[in-house]
């Protein structure tokens, strides 16, 4: 009988299996710990690193709000979080220690709330040994990030007392800004408060295993990168669809709308992996200095009336239920030109990627969720066969599945079973949940950690933030002169526009 395979924490470092990647001596404080990001992200990810034995004994985690709670009064409202979100199964005594650390502390962003906050957190530090190690979790609006950096800066939490090894780091959320200007200004805000090094930008989709997987299946293998270029590759398709309408966000959507919300972060930061050069190392500063490189080299292609599309979801069917359309939506103004769906053709002008054109897509209530990275392939040269015998062969492709089932696939040419020559397309998949019996951890997990690491290389920086726009910013201006976004039925993949798009070029969109 073979024996069972030991337990592996997915979060310890590959490449020393000695030292695990412990926090070392440090604490949290989250501004904006009562809403639904901390509630169902952040506090069940802090349990979680806590159950794998990867925080710190004396780790403290400090929330800061309005609400007059007493220690307990919190302590219940993070269990309840943690054991409706948590991933890895609740045991009662990781609990008991992680709540021996949990503090709350009564204040607003504007009062005398923060010179409270400074005097517990050096009440803390002698309590329970945190170092004087403190990260700053912001999961509040942009609109806050002045007044709560210069608060900090105000009551000294924003610097540690000079002549010690002690750190001070800000985490923020997105969205960075609405346009390239406002993320200038809101990186300078930040920046007068906090050096660069010492903010951590989150975008979580980078926290996801199968984005870093991109790294490995590009630089670890030999059979993918000779031919990740030009000169094999046709154009490339990054997908983020959803299947789920604004709901009760729709308030909040309107005027930030698809583009801003997922192509400024998450999609750019996809082509950035996809497209950058192999970097010296995988250090922050390495990786981060190709991705930049990436990003400079990005343009939209013109005009944009053929290439680019956008639209509003209407009334369809999603699945077999019959949903509203989005000027139905509750708090929608049904006059509005957001777009719920958004598509872009950029090009990444350098030797590697010169003519590949890459179509960006993103959606609410469209055929069913997905975020997906196809590279497809040109046809091979010359094909020795016969007329008729690769009718049903298309073009080869490597697709990256980020999700929800992570993994790879690659579609080939095979022969059918038979007397006679046929070809048609096949596929060789691997899923993540076969290959691997340990569990990968969620995105919140890594980039918690990483923060309390000083490990940066998953968080962009002010440039890449900013290098985003000023692709995006373009588009969005030649939108607001456009009119109305087209409509498209809830349940389908997108307007006709986005369609023509590709079509324009011979090219069609991946229905995954």
């Amino acid at each position: 009988m073979t024996a069972p395979r030991p337990w592996v924490n997915p979060l310890r470092d590959a490449n020393d299996k000695r030292l695990p990647r412990i926090a070392g001596p440090s604490g949290m404080v989250i501004f904006g710990v009562t809403g639904d990001l901390a509630y169902k992200k952040l506090l069940p990810a802090i349990y979680d690193l806590a159950n794998r034995g990867l925080l710190p004994a004396g780790f403290t985690l400090v929330g800061f709000g309005r609400r007059q709670w007493s220690k307990q009064d919190f302590c219940d409202y993070v269990r309840g979080a943690v054991e409706k979100g948590a991933r890895t199964t609740f045991s009662e005594n990781v609990w008991t220690h992680l709540a021996e650390g949990i503090e709350f502390v009564t204040g607003s962003f504007d009062d005398a709330g923060f010179d409270l906050l400074r005097d517990r957190l050096a009440e803390l530090d002698v309590a329970r040994g945190t170092g004087s190690n403190w990260a700053y979790y912001l999961s509040v609006p942009p609109d806050f990030f002045s007044t709560i950096c210069h608060q900090m800066q105000r009551v000294g939490m924003a610097t540690p007392a000079e002549g010690t090894d002690a750190w001070r780091r800000v985490i923020i959320e997105k969205p960075f800004g609405h346009d390239q200007e406002s993320a200038r200004k809101l990186n300078a805000i930040v920046n007068a408060v906090f050096p660069e090094s010492s903010v951590f930008r989150i975008d979580h989709y980078l926290g996801k295993e199968t984005v870093q997987n991109i790294l490995a299946l590009r630089f670890a293998n030999q059979i993918f990168e000779p031919m990740w270029n030009a000169h094999y590759i046709d154009h490339v398709q990054i997908t983020m669809a959803e299947d789920i309408g604004l709901g009760g966000r729709a308030g909040y959507y309107d005027g930030i709308g698809a583009a801003r919300d997922v192509i400024q972060n998450h999609l750019l930061q996809l082509l950035a992996l996809v497209a950058m050069e192999e970097p010296s190392s995988f250090e922050p500063a390495a990786l981060q200095a190709e991705k930049i490189k990436v990003l400079r080299a990005t343009k939209p292609e013109y005009p944009l009336n053929k290439t680019t599309a956008r639209g509003q979801y209407a009334a369809g069917w999603q699945g077999s239920e019959y949903v509203q359309g989005l000027r139905e939506e509750e708090g929608f103004d049904p006059h509005s030109s957001t777009e719920t769906y958004a598509a872009c053709t950029l090009s990444v002008n350098s030797r590697r990627w010169a003519g590949v054109p890459f179509y960006l897509r993103t959606g609410k209530r469209l055929g069913r969720r997905v975020t997906e990275i196809a590279l497809v392939f040109k046809h091979a040269p010359y094909q020795p066969f016969g007329e008729g015998q690769t009718e049903a062969l298309g073009q080869n492709a490597v697709v990256i599945r980020v999700q929800p089932d992570e993994g790879v696939t690659m579609r080939f040419g095979s022969k059918v079973p038979g007397s006679t020559m046929e070809v048609r397309d096949v596929n060789m998949d691997f899923a993540y949940a076969e290959a691997f019996t340990e569990e990968s951890p969620e995105a919140y997990e890594r980039l918690i950690l990483d923060a309390l690491l000083d490990e940066s290389s998953l968080f962009p920086t002010n440039a890449e933030v900013e290098l985003s726009w000023s692709i995006l910013d373009p588009i969005l201006n030649y939108w607001a002169e456009a009119g109305q976004p087209e409509e498209y039925p809830a349940g389908t993949w997108g307007p006709r526009s986005a369609d023509r798009m590709l079509a324009r070029r011979g090219h069609a969109w991946r229905r995954p």
